[in-house]
């Protein structure tokens, strides 16, 4: 199934004098949930649902804990989830401290295959 998008007019914010451009929006379709991730990846393999489940949630229980312990969380060519950090600035080292880190945002890098499967995909245009 190809990847839906919508045409979008946008200006340019780094100079609002120039001609506005029509660009490319994703549309979703809709939403897959765990247990509809589970119950295909039962399909696929020899695994029960609620084996596949089992262990997408311990998964969602590990990660975060990995990810706030400092760790880059490598899953193969599916990729990896990393944190980044959102502060405010300090006129030095010295006056910095943990108060102006406002945010800790997580990431997720694709690997090869990954991006390899989603660069490959269609496209189809839809209407806003």
């Amino acid at each position: 199934m190809p990847i839906e998008y919508s045409l979008a007019e946008r200006g340019n914010p780094g100079d609002p004098k120039a001609p506005k451009k029509f660009y490319a929006a994703a549309k979703s379709t809709g939403e897959t949930t765990v247990r509809g991730l589970a119950k295909r990846i039962s399909d696929i393999s020899t695994v029960s649902t609620v084996d596949v489940m089992a262990v997408l949630e311990a998964l969602f229980q590990v990660v975060p804990g990995e990810l706030t312990e400092g760790r880059i969380v490598r899953c193969g060519d599916f990729g990896s989830f990393f944190t980044t950090l959102k502060s405010d600035g300090a006129a030095s080292e010295k006056e910095f401290n943990t108060a102006l880190i406002g945010a800790v945002t997580v990431k997720f890098r694709p690997g090869k295959l990954f991006a390899q499967a989603i660069q490959g995909a269609d496209f189809k245009r839809v209407e806003k």
